[in-house]
């Protein structure tokens, strides 16, 4: 039996946001808000035995702007051995809640979640946040449930760029 391959065109729309804050400020003033050190989920769950518990703890870690880490790929350190000199960070962050009201809606979802942004060094001493809007990329089939919940997605992630890029 032969495996079945779908492909699905999908348009996602990416959002630039220009900061007066220098590349080391604008990551500290980010991980400020969402953590400095990554949650591991895996060990989040296991260490909760209610679903009451575990919303409890996801309440406790996540930061003002209702975000967690989950994790660093620092592009500016690996790419200056090929001779690229701009710092870039790549930020994985969520929130386990938030993501549940998408994912009930499709599963699909979850591979867009959780969401990412990158800042990059720009001249000048400045920088840019930049991330492609979730409701983009998870909504590609007609779902008003899932649509309304990643709207929710798009406010927050936008609301917290706004906020650390100011």
């Amino acid at each position: 039996m032969k495996n079945q391959t779908t492909e699905l065109k999908i348009e996602g729309v990416r959002v630039q946001i220009s900061s007066k804050k220098p590349y080391d400020r604008l990551l500290a003033s980010l991980l400020e808000d969402i953590g400095e050190s990554p949650i591991d989920l895996t060990a989040l769950d296991r260490a909760h035995s209610s679903r009451e518990c575990y919303q409890a703890a996801v309440k406790e870690l996540e930061g003002p702007g209702g975000f967690m880490l989950f994790g660093l790929i620092d592009h500016g350190a690996w790419t200056a051995e090929a001779g690229a000199s701009r710092r870039s960070m790549r930020v994985i962050l969520g929130n386990p809640t938030l993501a549940l009201t998408m994912l009930k809606h499709d599963m699909k979802a979850g591979l867009f979640a959780p969401v990412e942004l990158l800042l990059l060094e720009k001249p000048g001493n400045e920088s840019y946040l930049i991330y492609v809007k979730p409701s983009s990329l998870m909504v590609v089939e007609s779902n008003e449930e899932l649509l309304s919940a990643a709207q929710v997605l798009d406010e927050k992630l936008h609301a917290l760029a706004v906020k650390v890029t100011g």
